[in-house]
């Protein structure tokens, strides 16, 4: 049995569910998300909550049970507050800045790397060692995220890169003489 797909998703108030054949729909004060259900997950719409149980009791559906559950309490999360990730960029003339619907990253190459922001992202910079981003949709704003950090990751010396927020840097002894 699934701990986490035993726990009905509390709806808030503002926000509504529906189900059409196989796909779940939430609708909320920040935007409407989507969802397709697998049929080995059954879905259940009651008043104020949903209740995500496994249709059979084969392997495969015991697997996604739980996971399906999340995936509805971050589509009720989402539409309610949203999601964000912090990166913070570390080294000597390393810095972003924004350019309109595009992310200037100056990281240290021979060239500046623009990255394009995609729709259902807001991505805010602070200052020139900070980049938010935010949305509605989990999945896509960890992917920006993994993204931009992807450019330049942290290195094991100096620690010079971009890390998420409270990321632990693995730190290495440079060079003996």
């Amino acid at each position: 049995m699934s701990r986490i797909g035993k726990q009905p998703v509390s709806v808030p108030a503002g926000v509504s569910a529906e189900l059409n054949g196989a796909e779940l729909s939430v609708k909320g004060p920040k935007g409407l998300l989507s969802m397709n259900i697998l049929k080995d997950v059954s879905v259940d719409i009651q008043e104020s909550k949903i209740v995500v149980s496994a249709a059979a009791q084969t392997k495969n559906a015991r697997s996604m049970w739980g996971m399906h559950r999340t995936m509805v309490q971050n589509l009720v999360d989402g539409v309610t507050t949203g999601f964000s990730k912090k990166l913070e960029i570390n080294g000597v003339g390393y810095r972003a800045a924004l350019k309109g619907k595009i992310l200037n990253l100056q990281l240290g190459f021979s060239h500046d790397v623009n990255f394009p922001i995609p729709e259902g992202v807001k991505i805010e910079c602070p200052d020139q060692t900070t980049v938010i981003i935010s949305g509605i949709d989990k999945q896509q704003v960890g992917q920006v995220a993994a993204k931009i950090r992807e450019y330049r990751k942290p290195e094991p010396y100096k620690g010079k890169g971009i890390k998420y927020e409270g990321e632990y840097i693995f730190r290495k002894e440079g060079k003996k003489k």
